[in-house]
């Protein structure tokens, strides 16, 4: 079957020509029969119930006598009989008279850096005879207008007013990149599921710190690999991002700013700030996804696993380009000296932290889990503190007020409170019993295994 092109990049002609080969493949196997062949209404018929990967359309399904038509025009005129026809006005737009039409090329040829709002509004002002107000001038109408006349490509060799210049650092940890890639997609849990590749890449020695396939590309799944890559290679001086949200969260911005790390935003619509981090996806794609396309079964563990083995054991250690054909490993071994590396409680700058009103039984709520606090708290509100990478049944819960740690919430147990003995005046509390210490109660089966007691008397009792 034929590949499809993407309906954003193709031109009319590999259209017109991918919707051919669509037609013919449906029609194929019934070309060589006789026109008055018995049973082929029945083909086309069973053809028409069966779903189809229309190009160019949300359509399904194909009319038994649509594809009666199309097998007549190719007998008629073969292949480029199943072509679509190209309209008399194709690349003309309709709802604009050609006077202004000139206009606007005239324009845009002579003034190439004018956008198509400010081009409409020039042809407006200096031609109001023609450009009446009632004349509608849509802004996709017009790109598309210009752009099939070949006045919408940028030549590269026309200067420009934006100075870009190569940049490098002298010494590790100065900077680091951060972006991601899509990857594949994989089955978790009964789900198909897109993954993504987030990586940090060191400018000065191109060594990846830590990169990891994750579910998400949102902040809870970046921090901890930015955690981990603070554990590995030591906390730079200045991370260099996109605008994307997970960069422009605020809790990524407290982390950076507990750590003294300078966060830095790229400019919109300019991803020429990035070009190392980049090209080592395009290192990854090439020389990495080909091998993760061969695990069986394909798991985000053993995705993780192979990608760390390859960033470890080759990319590290192959010579590179970039770097005068000195490999990434030997750069930072030369160039690692004053890189700062974390404190052992580093873990503690990554704690989501949220506000909570702890409430009269005593609780609080996160995440829908309830927990327990201290019986002073009642009434305040304390700031609770969490990983969130963790299930929220499993999390450890740090429960701070006037910016002291007074605990670790306990979660709620309903069952155990039945069993504990308020005090209203001290709000103290006192543990009756356990709930393991709980003597059970007498089952009514074994009350006739008594000496001394039957049948008869049992029944007269209950």
């Amino acid at each position: 079957m034929t590949p499809p092109l993407d309906p954003h990049l193709a031109t009319d002609a590999e259209r017109r020509q991918q919707i051919a080969l669509f037609r013919y493949g449906l029609i194929a196997d019934l070309v060589q029969l006789p026109p008055s062949q018995r049973g082929l209404y029945k083909l086309l018929t069973d053809k028409a119930a069966r779903e189809h990967d229309i190009p160019f359309s949300l359509r399904r399904h194909v009319a038994a006598e649509t594809m009666r038509g199309w097998l007549r025009d190719y007998r008629c005129g073969g292949f480029d009989a199943l072509m679509p026809k190209v309209r008399s006005d194709h690349g003309d737009a309709r709802r604009i008279p050609p006077a202004v039409v000139d206009l606007l090329c005239e324009t845009k040829d002579a003034t190439p850096a004018l956008s198509i709002p400010l081009l409409i509004k020039k042809v407006r002002d200096e031609h109001p005879d023609l450009c009446t107000d009632e004349l509608e001038l849509p802004l996709s109408t017009v790109h598309r207008l210009l752009s099939r006349r070949g006045l919408m490509v940028r030549n590269k060799d026309d200067a420009t007013s934006k100075d870009r210049r190569r940049f490098e650092f002298d010494a590790a940890g100065e900077l680091w990149m951060s972006d991601v890639m899509y990857g594949p997609k994989i089955r978790e849990r009964g789900r198909l599921r897109r993954t993504y590749l987030i990586a940090l890449l060191d400018d000065a020695t191109r060594v990846i710190p830590h990169a990891a396939f994750t579910l998400s590309e949102g902040t809870v799944a970046y921090l901890p690999v930015l955690e981990q890559a603070l554990r590995k290679r030591g906390v730079p001086k200045r991370l260099y991002v996109d605008n994307g949200a997970a960069f422009r969260s605020r809790h990524l911005a407290l982390v950076c700013a507990k750590l003294g790390i300078a966060l830095i935003h790229a400019r919109p619509h300019s991803p020429q700030g990035k070009g190392k981090m980049e090209r080592w996806f395009r290192t990854a794609r090439m020389q990495l996804m080909p091998t993760i396309d061969t695990v069986a079964p394909l798991t985000l563990e053993a995705m993780n696993s192979r990608l760390s083995a390859w960033v470890e054991g080759e990319y590290h250690h192959a010579p590179h380009r970039g770097l005068g054909k000195e490999t990434p490993a030997d750069r930072w071994a030369r160039l690692s000296d004053d890189v700062k590396m974390p404190d052992a409680d580093i873990g503690n700058c990554f704690l989501y932290e949220q506000k909570r009103k702890v409430a009269r039984d005593r609780t609080v709520t996160l995440d829908g889990v309830a927990f327990e606090v201290d019986v002073a708290l009642v009434g305040h509100t304390v700031l609770l503190r969490f990983d969130p990478s963790r299930a929220p049944e499993r999390r450890t819960v740090e429960v701070w007020h006037d910016g002291k740690r007074i605990e670790i919430a306990r979660r709620l147990d309903a069952l155990a409170n039945c069993y504990v003995k308020r005090h209203s005046v001290t709000r103290a509390l006192d543990i009756d019993a356990k709930v393991d210490d709980v003597p059970e109660g007498l089952a009514m089966r074994e009350l006739a295994a008594e000496p001394g007691t039957d049948d008869d008397e049992l029944r007269r009792i209950f």
